[in-house]
């Protein structure tokens, strides 16, 4: 149990999240500050960006909303809740930097890296631009390693700073384009779990890639030093070795690069090619994620009738969660001055939601439903919507992001803008359980787990007994001990017959769930978010290879910007395991 004590509304697994992660320590470990001390440093810290423009509103008056929204859990930036008002003040959890195909680019990352890494920051790269393994060096007369190489060396020189004392284990997003002549050795990097363990890894899918699957058609692999073919390989074999990796490893991912740079609101700037280490965050060279996450169980009202949602609170916290992110931008700390320039230039923000499914099963909404995918189109539009007009406003008082006269903003109306992207969903795994919620969009994992390996958590396991089910089964008088016990043994209602049947439709978990809904889902949201989504499908262990195809074909249809498949037992060690144990 946490010795943390607080007056606010923050479950006691909240408590050890904070007290482990984020509350401030003194040089022999002693807990500093209360959340609400916490959450005052927070605001009154983003809030004094404020003093920078004259004709913004008061910074006393912003410190007091920050800390409304912030205290009161309707909203959450997790990084900033470790580092705002402190000596580290890196705000952003993740970059990405670029690689080019020659060793002062390679170790010129390797060091920009270290420096992020140091800071506690992941780091996202795209290696498709270094010559494949076997290809000449003309200066040395020596085949080249290739890019699997480098890719072992940045992963040892994290695991370095780590041991030396990295803030947080911060690792790396390694992208790599699927017409690289490594991409099969790519595929299979990390078959063996003990190979780049500080990597997650995708392959970067082109339209060409996808029309070739489709007509069963070859498709070539193209050198990029020189832009030859140096093989031509069948499409489908190639998408069946991406998709028996992620069936047996659930790695590598798969980002959908051409759909990405369709959404670029920057193309006078730069092409994307790589994504955060989750992936939810398409960004360019040296750009980072300033994430935030809006609470939505936060704003149900309960009455007679049910649990309403407060659309006009909803307004109120996405504009100022909208100006909290834009005044991290202003006070984070950038390692190079590469990153200061193109974060200034572009004043990318991401703010996405949790605890979607808590809201579901309140309003007794399957989310496997029609009836869910127009709320979480709703959800979004509204935020994006509400999210822009507050960044015109902005834009206003502070001026337009620099790079505006490079965006696509003025051909689709605007005359000014603050931010060049709003809205991003991230997994909020551990922010979310500061805020008792489901993560991100994600649909309720079990009704009770066990949470292990989190990040500065140690051994620390955490028991997580479902209080949106315990709330409402409570209320229809199902909640009787052997229910609980039971529940807490299989994680699902599903097969319990003492349950209601609406019950069980509204409080269905990710196993219940079949893949194509957890696409459709996906992409209901994607249909209103500016940058990209970071949602698991979840599938059976029973699943097949074939499956794993269909949900890459299907999140490409549907416009998803990438899909990141997990079948169920296919690694010896996960972080949520089923039933309390």
């Amino acid at each position: 149990m946490s010795k943390v004590l607080t007056s606010l509304d923050i479950p006691e697994n909240g408590l050890t999240v904070l007290e482990k992660r984020y509350l401030r320590r003194d040089e022999s470990g002693n807990v500093l500050e209360t959340p609400e001390e916490m959450f005052e440093r927070i605001a009154k810290t983003l809030a004094s960006v404020e003093n920078k423009y004259p004709t913004s509103r008061s910074a006393e008056s912003v410190e007091e909303d920050f800390y409304d929204i912030l205290s009161s859990l309707k909203f959450v930036s997790g990084t900033p809740m470790r580092n705002a008002g402190r000596s580290n003040r890196i705000l952003s959890a993740c970059f990405v930097l670029p690689i080019e195909d020659h060793l002062t680019s390679i170790y010129g990352t390797l060091h920009n890296a270290a420096l992020v890494h140091r800071a506690g920051a992941a780091v996202g790269y795209d290696f498709s631009k270094i010559r494949p393994e076997g290809d000449m060096i003309l200066s040395t007369g020596k085949p080249a390693t290739g890019p699997i190489s480098f890719m072992r060396l940045f992963d040892f020189s994290s695991e370095v700073i780590l041991n030396i004392g990295s803030i947080r284990h911060a690792g790396h997003m390694g992208v790599l384009r699927v017409d690289h002549p490594d991409i099969f050795k790519f595929i299979d990097a990390k078959k063996d779990y003990s190979q780049l363990t500080n990597f997650n890894i995708s392959v970067a899918i082109t339209d060409a890639f996808m029309d070739a699957v489709k007509t069963d058609s070859d498709f070539n692999l193209i050198n990029p030093r020189d832009g030859k073919v140096w093989e031509t390989v069948s499409a489908r074999k190639l998408l069946r070795q991406i998709a028996e990796s992620a069936h047996s490893s659930a790695e590598p991912g798969v980002i959908f690069i051409d759909e990405i740079n369709r959404h670029n609101t920057v193309p006078g700037v730069g092409k994307i090619e790589s994504v955060n280490q989750c992936g939810e965050q398409p960004l360019l060279p040296y750009e980072a994620c300033t994430l935030g996450s809006i609470v939505l169980p936060r704003f149900l009202n309960e009455t007679q009738e049910g649990y309403v949602f407060d659309w006009n609170e909803y307004e109120r916290v996405v504009r100022l969660a909208v100006r909290f992110l834009d005044n991290s931008i202003d006070l984070n700390e950038y390692p190079i001055q590469e990153m200061y320039d193109v974060n200034h230039g572009n004043r990318r923000i991401g703010l996405g939601v949790m605890g979607f499914a808590d809201v579901l099963a309140y309003q007794g909404i399957p989310y496997d439903s029609e009836d869910a995918l127009e709320l979480a189109r709703k959800l979004m539009k509204r935020m994006t919507d509400i999210g822009r007009d507050e960044s015109m406003k902005l834009a206003e008082e502070k001026g337009s992001f620099p790079n505006f006269d490079k965006s696509v903003f003025e051909k689709w109306g605007f005359d000014r803008m603050r931010n060049c992207t709003i809205t991003t969903i991230a997994p909020t795994g551990t922010t979310s359980l500061v805020a008792g919620v489901s993560g991100g969009i994600e649909p309720f994992f079990a009704l009770a787990y066990t949470r292990q390996n989190m990040e500065t958590m140690g051994d620390t396991k955490l028991v997580e007994l479902n209080p949106v089910f315990k709330k409402v089964s409570q209320k229809r008088g199902v909640n009787s001990n052997e229910i609980m016990e039971r529940i807490g043994v299989v994680g699902s209602v599903r097969d319990i017959d003492a349950i209601p049947d609406d019950l069980k439709r509204s409080f269905v978990t990710a196993h219940d769930i079949s893949p194509e809904w957890h696409v459709k889902m996906q992409a209901a949201f994607q249909e209103f978010t500016d940058n990209a989504i970071t949602k698991t499908v979840n599938m059976p262990e029973q699943s097949t290879i074939e499956d794993v195809e269909n949900v890459y074909i299907q999140a490409y249809d549907l416009k998803c910007k990438g899909v990141t498949v997990y079948r169920n037992n296919s690694r010896d060690t996960q972080v949520l395991t089923v039933g309390a144990k």
